[in-house]
């Protein structure tokens, strides 16, 4: 719901301070604002230069039979249109080029912003909205830079010019024209107000409309395995109905807008004739500014139309930059030391010296952790779920700061270092593996060019990966569908093992990397473990406790603390929380009898 409420927020149809803070994306580009500025008032200008060449052509020409005369006002106008094209063209190739490149660099940086922040962000932000934000809003914005403010200007340059010519030909003339104005204006206001309260509804609707087709195509199997499809389609057909009902809303405004300004460019023609006519019977008037009149009253009703949407354009510029600087304006960083300390040649030491940490505020999930792993030792964290394991490793990859106590790699405390430095010597396996749209190749390796094909095939071979893949139609470089979804589960987390491996790390962390497989896997996976942990420091979460038997040190976590250290026979000696925990999973073998 806070992602539909976002998107209900419209805000003001002009906000200073955003269009300040847009207009510093236009900065670079000042070259072809001037260009557009310069087109636009050409372009303006050619328009309502027609109807007085027509003028012209009508009292001095044809009045006079002046048939050369004519030719040359023929071809003034026909240049006049040629020349004008011309300038459109060119007004229209550099306001959409100048669109792009100011939407290239705002989606780059919002792109490469959003990756700098922390995973706490994520944790309360839904996915979906900064999808939309990076998409749909930023193209609100091309909409803007590319034919809102420029074509705003074209339209307030056509009006003036259209007014200067109509005032010097006859001013009384104009006043007339200008009589159905204070109608215009107020049906204008009440068409803006009305249309502003229908698209509120059209953009409600339609964030209730893709949030849920997102949900739904995402948990499709839940769908059908329940048998729901036909509540679902009931329920999907009512929000598409909202959504239909309150676009027609909008079109009915639409509907009696623009020929309620036809009505009115007609009355404003009809009393150009009315009196223009009547000063042309009493010779006051010429007849050529009686028919020039009548096109530039045509002309002028045009733009006044366009500026509607204009507005239309602007209000929804206006809301996705908020929603956009919104984010832009997110400071929930990991942010790295002014003077960072850097690795000499990390062995792989850490220590936990009296942390405490909370992802909420005085709600602490750590509770003063203190252990040791030493260079090249494999310790397993098993507890409960909620335990807190997941959050030691969070903080060792500093996917968040700790607030109290520190972390030590290799004596550093890792607050210090890079965050980057830090994690280019830490590889991690998770329990629910990613898998990027690409080759298998590619999400191995990353696209990383230090790491080479061979450095990818070593890797799979060694972790059991290689075999699978080569059997592949393409082998390594077969196309890896969204997530992964032509792999089994085994066949992923293998190909994770492979890109673990791959970067060489000196630290390994693996995050109930093996309880989503089958036995037969699991043995082929644990085979690759004992391969993978030779030489290096390694972290093991696990659920299942023949996973972890081997293991040099086991860390037993209940409610966020430390409660037991040691290995596998000694914790069961001690019969506490890991010897239960042992008990359960192994109620009905016998427990092994300890020296």
């Amino acid at each position: 719901m806070a992602e539909v409420s976002s998107d209900e927020i419209l805000g003001k149809a002009y906000d200073s301070k955003l269009m300040k803070r847009l207009l510093a994306y236009v900065k670079p580009y000042k070259k072809y604002v001037v260009l557009a500025i310069v087109f636009n008032i050409l372009v303006a200008g050619l328009g309502p230069l027609r109807p007085y060449l027509t003028k012209v052509a009508i009292d001095e020409n044809i009045a006079n039979s002046d048939y050369d005369g004519l030719i040359v006002i023929s071809i003034l106008l026909f240049g006049s249109l040629i020349f004008q094209a011309s300038i459109q063209y060119l007004l229209t190739y550099y306001t959409q080029l100048m669109g792009q490149k100011i939407i290239y660099d705002l989606r780059k940086k919002l792109f490469s912003h959003v990756q700098r922040l922390s995973l706490k962000y994520f944790d309360k932000t839904p996915i979906g909205r900064i999808v939309t934000r990076v998409t749909n809003d930023v193209e609100s914005l091309n909409e803007l830079f590319s034919s809102g403010i420029v074509m705003v200007f074209s339209d307030v340059f056509i009006i003036l010019w259209i007014l200067i010519f109509m005032f010097v030909m006859s001013w009384d003339l104009s006043l007339v024209t200008l009589s159905v104005l204070p109608a215009l204006i107020y049906g204008t206001f009440l068409f803006r107000k009305k249309v502003r309260e229908a698209y509120r509804d059209v953009r409600k609707y339609l964030a209730r409309l893709n949030s849920y087709m997102q949900e739904h195509i995402t948990g499709m199997s839940i769908v059908q395995i329940f048998a729901k499809e036909k509540s679902e389609e009931d329920r999907f057909a009512k929000i598409n109905s909202d959504h239909k009902d309150s676009n027609v809303s909008s079109i009915f405004y639409y509907a009696i807008f623009f020929p309620s300004v036809e009505i009115l460019s007609s009355l404003a023609i009809a009393l150009i004739v009315w009196y223009g006519g009547g000063e042309v019977i009493q010779k006051s008037m010429s007849i050529g500014v009686l028919f020039a009149f009548i096109q530039y009253t045509e002309m002028f009703f045009r733009p006044i139309r366009d500026l509607s949407e204009k507005y239309n354009i602007m209000q929804t510029a206006m809301a996705s930059s908020e929603r956009i600087f919104n984010i832009l304006d997110n400071d929930t960083f990991v942010n790295n030391p002014e003077n960072p300390r850097r690795f000499n040649k990390v062995e792989g030491k850490i220590e936990f010296q009296d942390v405490s940490f909370a992802y909420n505020p005085d709600e602490y999930v750590l509770k003063n952790i203190n252990f040791t792993i030493n260079p090249g030792e494999a310790v397993a964290i098993v507890g409960a779920t909620g335990a807190g394991k997941t959050s030691i490793i969070n903080i060792l990859t500093r996917f968040y700061d700790v607030p109290k106590g520190k972390i030590l790699v290799d004596g550093l405390n890792i607050a210090e270092v890079d965050k980057h430095e830090l994690r280019k010597h830490i590889s991690m396996v998770l329990q629910d593996v990613f898998l990027f749209s690409g080759t298998i190749k590619s999400n191995i390796s990353l696209d990383n060019e230090d790491i080479t094909e061979q450095m990818v095939i070593d890797a799979a071979k060694t972790v059991g990966a290689h075999k699978f893949i080569s059997e592949l139609p393409k082998g390594y470089d077969e196309q890896v569908m969204e997530k992964g979804a032509t792999l089994s589960v085994g066949q992923k987390q293998l190909i994770s093992f492979a890109r673990a491996l791959a970067y060489n790390p000196q630290i390994l962390i693996l995050d109930e990397a093996t309880s989503s497989i089958d036995t037969e896997t699991e043995i082929l996976i644990q085979k690759a473990i004992e391969k993978l942990l030779v030489g290096r420091t390694s972290i093991v979460i696990a659920h299942r406790l023949s996973t972890v038997q081997n293991a040099d040190k086991i860390i037993v976590m209940h409610k966020g603390e430390i409660r037991e250290v040691g290995t596998h026979q000694e914790l069961l000696t001690q019969k506490g929380i890991y010897y239960r925990l042992y008990q359960l999973q192994y109620k009905d073998q016998e427990i092994p009898k300890t020296a």
